[in-house]
């Protein structure tokens, strides 16, 4: 019989927002810079740079501005992803030259009011203006649909309520839309079942899966993800990150761990693993403590020669 297994899958590097959001230890804006320009080199062809939240909520991302005027025009071929969670955001992304608006959806009530003080169907609607903006810009608009396995206030998010967001969301041709697992609490079996359902609800929407490791689930998620065919996968370099308006939730998969197991798997993501654990080194030097990573502490299987 043919091998039908996927032998490739792109890697969103999400360390520049998602990762370093959360830190209370500010990192500079000449540091934000370094480390994207160190995820390109590395082989990142879409970084998650920055976010244009609101400064009083999320201080971390305050320069976001200036992260961009030190990247913007230099890297022609690569995608400066910006996250926006209103118009006022997604313009802001559009000034500072990003090259791609991800806008964020809530799949639960309780996650959408305390981390965008909307409800389910407000956010939706919103995605409206925000992709006007974008498809005036001339640049692909992106969805992130968040807790679609499960929310910190409202407990079991059914699979149902998340395909019913996403169908309110079709109509605003995203370029992709990404399930996220928030408080990292899904396991492989809902992750496949997810994406069956979207397939059958557009086949040419991209699919995006987005996965923390709180529960030590995110690397089966994430092969679970490639085999069902995903598209796209988020990770952080180090597996730095968590999200400031979800107790308890650490930090998203590591994509160094993420690239060791795909390659073991003989699946292509066109990544240097060694530049990105040097990174994943480097990075936990600028936050001045250790980073969650099984590759910085064990290292690649075989050992490299010395």
């Amino acid at each position: 019989m043919p091998d039908t297994k996927p032998r490739s899958v792109e890697i969103i590097e999400v360390a520049p927002r998602d990762g370093l959001q959360n830190e209370k230890a500010m990192v500079s804006t000449a540091d934000k810079i370094s480390l994207v320009e160190r995820s390109f080199a590395a082989g990142f062809r879409h970084v998650e740079a920055v976010s244009f939240a609101h400064p009083k909520h999320v201080p971390q991302m305050a320069d976001a501005e200036a992260v961009m005027a030190g990247l913007a025009g230099r890297y022609a071929d690569r995608n400066l992803i910006g996250l926006a969670l209103n118009a006022r955001g997604a313009d802001r992304a559009v000034a500072a030259k990003c090259t791609q608006i991800n806008y964020v959806v809530s799949a639960s009530e309780g996650f959408a009011r305390r981390n965008q003080n909307a409800s389910t169907a407000d956010l939706i609607a919103g995605a409206k203006d925000v992709a006007a903006i974008a498809r005036a810009a001339g640049i692909p608009m992106s969805i992130s649909v968040t807790t679609c396995f499960g929310c910190p206030f409202d407990g079991e998010v059914p699979v149902e309520r998340v395909m019913e967001v996403v169908e309110a969301l079709l109509p605003y041709d995203p370029f992709d839309i990404g399930f996220a697992d928030t408080i990292g609490c899904g396991v492989p079996s809902q992750v496949t079942d997810m994406l069956a359902r979207a397939k059958k609800l557009s086949s040419t929407v991209k699919w995006r899966c987005h996965f923390h490791d709180t529960r030590n689930t995110g690397i089966a998620n994430a092969i679970a993800a490639v085999e069902a065919g995903v598209d796209f996968l988020d990770a952080s370099t180090g597996g730095v990150g968590g999200c400031p308006f979800a107790p308890a939730a650490t930090g998203n998969v590591a994509a160094e761990d993420l690239v060791y197991a795909f390659n073991r798997m003989g699946i292509e993501t066109g990544l240097d693993i060694d530049t990105i654990i040097d990174t994943a080194r480097w990075l936990a030097g600028v936050l001045g403590k250790p980073v969650p990573s099984a590759l910085l502490r064990a290292g690649v299987f075989p050992a490299r020669a010395a």
